[in-house]
């Protein structure tokens, strides 16, 4: 019987032994296969982990709107623009905080403790947020179709700017000028930038496409625009294209779609803004005739000139003087615009 027992506690060390091997092989198994895997989880919690300094983009800026919420008091809770001399004025407070050159956290520290030390709040809970910021976006102005401020975090270009302004509008100049923010010019080393808009378009060569970086501000002045009124077929105010310093009387004419049977064009005049001149403006007598015969030079008409071409059967109205021309060519202008 001793002998039995003992044959079986042999027995059952051996298969404990082996058991405990197996599992060990198991576990050490499991471990390989599981180890990159948790490495990776290592890997990544590491690189998401916050940085000891400040996020610069929590840094205010003049101009920045900040989202402001105190818990509990509704009247102080809204949205406000940093001033330009970088301060934030809060209502039921004597003096305005300082906000530009803090985080978020500190600016609201700071108001936490005016409220505090005020007597208005006495545990003033508050969360501030940069709702936008002027450093962190681009402002388009002038001839597009849709000028206003767009947020931007990192670079692009300025064709990408245009599509997001919808696109040049009709009275587009041929130029844009990029002025550059502290970013783009410690990148580019200059304040400003012109680009030809027509070779941008014609090209798409980074040569034009300049890079744009938040903070910077695109400008697209309008062209020029010459009217012509009187005896033409389509009289109007038309937009100087091609030349930037202008464009001719024919090509003004052509725009026009040609002049009336009626029209006396050897007393066709310009009417031209001069400051200088009693009313504002100085007349330049232009026999159309000689020009289009080619023995007169074709002259150049420059920005908010009116070519008038009077009409033999409305001599009335050319005898009141380049007053009713005047009025024609100021709603002109105004059609032109809109």
């Amino acid at each position: 019987m001793r002998s039995n027992r003992i044959s079986h506690l042999r027995l059952f060390s051996i298969l404990g032994i082996s058991l405990g091997l197996i599992a060990g092989t198991i576990t050490i198994a499991q471990s390989k296969i599981e180890s990159p895997a948790a490495n990776d989880t290592r890997v990544a919690s590491t690189s998401t982990m916050p940085a000891s300094n400040a996020d610069s983009d929590s840094i205010i800026s003049v101009d920045d709107v900040l989202d402001v919420y105190v818990m509990d008091v509704p009247e102080l809770s809204r949205q406000y623009r940093v001033a330009p001399s970088g301060t934030v004025a809060l209502p039921l407070l004597t003096d305005p905080i300082k906000a530009t050159g803090r985080t978020t956290g500190e600016f609201s520290d700071a108001l936490a403790k005016s409220l505090h030390d005020s007597g208005l709040v006495t545990d003033p809970h508050i969360v501030v947020a940069i709702v936008s910021s002027r450093l962190k976006s681009v402002a388009i102005t002038g001839a597009v179709k849709m000028p206003q401020i767009y947020p931007v975090l990192g670079k692009t270009t300025l064709l990408d700017m245009l599509s997001q302004a919808q696109g040049l509008s009709d009275d587009a100049g041929n130029t844009a000028v990029v002025g550059r923010g502290k970013l783009g010019e410690s990148v580019t080393g200059k304040s400003t930038q012109s680009v030809d808009l027509k070779k941008l378009l014609d090209s798409g060569s980074s040569d034009y496409n300049l890079a744009i970086y938040p903070g910077d501000r695109i400008t697209v002045p309008r062209a020029g625009i010459v009217y012509v009124v009187g005896a033409v077929n389509k009289p109007g105010g038309f937009v100087i294209k091609g030349d930037a310093n202008g464009m001719t009387v024919l090509q003004a004419l052509a725009m026009a779609e040609d002049t009336k049977s009626t029209a006396v064009r050897n007393k066709s005049m310009i009417i031209r803004p001069d400051h200088n001149a009693p009313d504002g403006h100085s007349q330049i007598p232009l026999n159309l005739n000689m020009i289009l015969a080619a023995k007169a030079p074709d002259q150049k008409l420059l920005p908010n000139d009116i070519l008038f071409i009077p009409d033999s059967t409305a001599k009335k109205a050319f005898q009141r003087g380049i007053e009713a021309v005047l009025q024609t060519a100021t709603g002109l202008a105004i059609y032109a615009r809109y």
